[in-house]
């Protein structure tokens, strides 16, 4: 039986039990909004509060000589900046140091004036008397960043930054390269090896609520990655003379410009590539953009009578010809197609041997010599020697021009005989001389030695690739030819370096007036060789950019000389201890 009392409870308990799912389904209602309906829009929202991070940079990695020289490294700086406006309400309050006298300690830090640094001020506050901010000076050192932090000044603040510094200057500017202002390699070794320079950045983050405090136990840091050192061929002491000496004797010569190029026979590893004008990558600004790459890798010229060698090389293995195999040549001649060829000096029709004809550098005879063999078989040559080929992927590195066969026309099918209608870069002409000097053996050209990890492992250069382009007996009688060139040549006398066996070869090259023609009395010079001859080290390549006094080959004489002297005694190279062979005759 139910009563009155036990009525009571129940209807209670029924009460509470609706209320309570009641207040359920409300949260099951909302839960159910917040994790399907509205779900994106609330991920969305707590993301904002979650997380936080803050990148931490990476040091840029350097870039040193072949002995460890520093030739580009990264460094901190700092801009200084100061605020008018907590200055002049400190000043109301009677500082310990009072403006007047702060602004003297920081000019003696600064390396600015007293005067200077209160103008700053005052000039800013008189264009806002709000002013909070105003540039006190940029880059300054650690040591100055520490003497203007121990001054304690409320209103002074200091921003720390990377920059690029390059050490040594010029010296190998034009190959080290630079950065652009955000700090991204633009050109040289810096944007070539990019990925062993560049640092990978870090990232410190946390977990924050939404009213901004921190989660404790929420931070996280992933370090920074210093990027690597990257170790050149380099010897940036023989770069800093041979960028004195060229530029010393282009503008003896009224050039435009200069270059030189030493390449270790043995390894083909470029050991100086010397230029001017000279890029100093601290002060971009000194000269026009255009001047800013390297001419050895992005110019490419007509190589002219360098070049006669390869034709020789083509005619002995093609044609089985000998260094005293013999055409007749006058000084012009007209060929049955029509073609017609002059010397540079008037002479009758001599009967030339092959090396006499390199010797007075005859392009009648190159013309008869080189045709003994087909074009195909010329052009295979030029291919093997690294005309159109890159040599080390240099940015924007230029291959040059070899067009093919089937576009050599009547006259073409002699002028490439004797090094025009194609185009070689200084650094390919190196590239050939060095099979020339190895036995006939190539090896890609080198720039860099290794790339060195921050935890210390290094990682070498890819091996450079070894090919035999010409027998050694080949390329031992075009060696013999080449020192005749040296002995017997109208540049002899100039070039002798006092000890040493050298080979030399000029190249005088028209240059291209931009209409399909040459412009008139204006050459691009050059002269190549190694020494010494009987054990063959080092290969050097001076080149000037239209000379003015002198516009033949002999300009780059002088150049050429001072260039290998130097280069011998750099790495002390044993004097010549083989007498030279009789000399070959130039006529029969």
């Amino acid at each position: 039986m139910t009563t009155r009392a036990t009525r009571g409870p129940r209807r209670r308990t029924v009460v509470a039990l609706a209320v309570i799912l009641s207040v359920l389904a409300v949260f099951v209602v909302r839960l159910v909004d917040i994790q399907v309906v509205s779900a994106d829009e609330h991920v969305n929202d707590s993301l904002k509060h979650i997380g936080k991070g803050d990148s931490i940079s990476g040091q840029r990695g350097t870039i040193v000589d072949a002995s460890g020289t520093v030739l580009a490294s990264s460094v901190m700086v700092y801009d200084a900046e100061l605020s008018p406006l907590v200055i002049t309400e400190l000043e109301k309050k009677e500082p310990k140091v009072p403006w007047d006298e702060a602004a003297d300690k920081i000019a003696a830090v600064t390396g600015q004036t007293g005067d200077e640094v209160r103008a700053l001020v005052a000039n800013a506050l008189a264009e806002n008397a709000e002013s909070q901010y105003v540039q006190l000076k940029k880059s300054l050192t650690t040591d100055q960043y520490i003497e203007l932090r121990d001054l304690k000044l409320a209103y002074l603040h200091m921003t720390a930054r990377e920059t690029r510094v390059y050490p040594n200057g010029a010296v190998a500017g034009n190959i080290v390269g630079f950065l652009d202002g955000s700090g991204k390699a633009q050109a040289g070794i810096e944007k070539m090896e990019q990925s062993c320079l560049a640092p990978v950045n870090g990232e410190e983050s946390y977990r924050i609520g939404k009213d901004g405090v921190v989660i404790p136990g929420s931070e996280r840091t992933v370090n920074a990655v210093d990027g690597g050192t990257v170790q050149l061929t380099i010897n940036s002491d023989l770069n800093w003379y041979l960028q004195q000496m060229i530029t010393e004797e282009a503008q003896k010569q009224g050039a435009k410009g200069g270059t030189v190029t030493v390449v270790e026979v043995k390894t083909g590893k470029i050991r100086a590539a010397a230029e001017w004008p000279a890029l100093d990558p601290n002060d971009l600004g000194s000269m026009t953009a255009d001047d800013w790459g390297s001419e050895i890798f992005h110019h490419d010229f007509e190589p002219g009578s360098t070049f006669k060698a390869i034709t020789a090389a083509a005619a002995m293995e093609g044609a089985g010809l000998t260094p005293l195999s013999t055409v007749s040549a006058s000084s012009r001649e007209k060929f049955p197609n029509g073609a017609v060829i002059n010397d540079a000096f008037s002479h009758a029709a001599y009967n030339y041997t092959l090396a006499g004809a390199l010797i007075d550098s005859s392009n009648v005879a190159l013309s008869k010599f080189g045709t003994t063999v087909s074009p195909d078989v010329r052009y295979d040559y030029l291919q093997r020697f690294g005309v159109g080929k890159d040599t080390i992927g240099f940015p924007t590195e230029v291959s040059g021009t070899l067009h093919p066969v089937s576009e050599w026309d009547n006259q073409s099918l002699y002028t490439t005989t004797f090094g025009q209608f194609f185009t070689v870069t200084a650094a390919q002409v190196a590239g050939a001389y060095q099979a020339i000097a190895n036995g006939g053996e190539k090896i890609d050209l080198s720039l860099i030695e290794s790339c060195t990890k921050p935890d210390g492992t290094v990682v070498a250069a890819d091996a450079p690739k070894h090919e035999q382009i010409v027998t050694e007996q080949t390329a031992a009688d075009l060696t013999r030819m080449l020192e005749n060139v040296a002995v017997q040549g109208g540049n002899a006398e100039r070039i002798q370096v006092p000890g040493y066996r050298v080979t030399s070869k000029t190249g005088t090259a028209q240059v291209p007036d931009g209409k399909g023609g040459y412009k008139a009395g204006v050459y691009y010079t050059s002269m190549v060789g190694f020494a010494p001859v009987d054990d063959p080290q080092y290969v050097v390549v001076v080149t000037l950019d239209e000379p003015t006094k002198v516009v033949s080959s002999a300009a780059t004489a002088s150049a050429f000389q001072k260039a290998m002297t130097q280069v011998m005694k750099t790495y002390r190279v044993m004097p010549s201890s083989v007498p030279m062979d009789e000399l070959l005759p130039k006529f029969e």
